[in-house]
């Protein structure tokens, strides 16, 4: 069973910044409160960028969970 309930799930493995914020922002905006984007990421300054622009926007990161040597799945609850 899956941790969290995903509204809808982006990946942007193989983009570099400033791509995978981007595509977050626009995908977030999309959104109802409450619904939650999973965000899959193999860049790692998208590890640390996202996070800060989901918080700034308002929303919540639920888990930044590691996947592989080199990849990450980002959690995010829009509030």
């Amino acid at each position: 069973m899956a941790k969290y309930e995903v509204t809808k799930t982006i990946d942007v493995r193989g983009e570099v910044c400033p791509v995978p914020d981007v595509e977050t922002k626009r995908a977030l905006k999309k959104m109802k409160s409450g619904e939650i984007l999973e965000v899959l990421i193999d860049y790692p300054m998208s590890k640390e960028r996202i996070p800060e622009t989901v918080k700034k926007l308002g929303h919540e990161v639920l888990e930044i969970e590691e996947v592989g040597g080199s990849e990450w799945k980002i959690y995010i609850k829009v509030k």
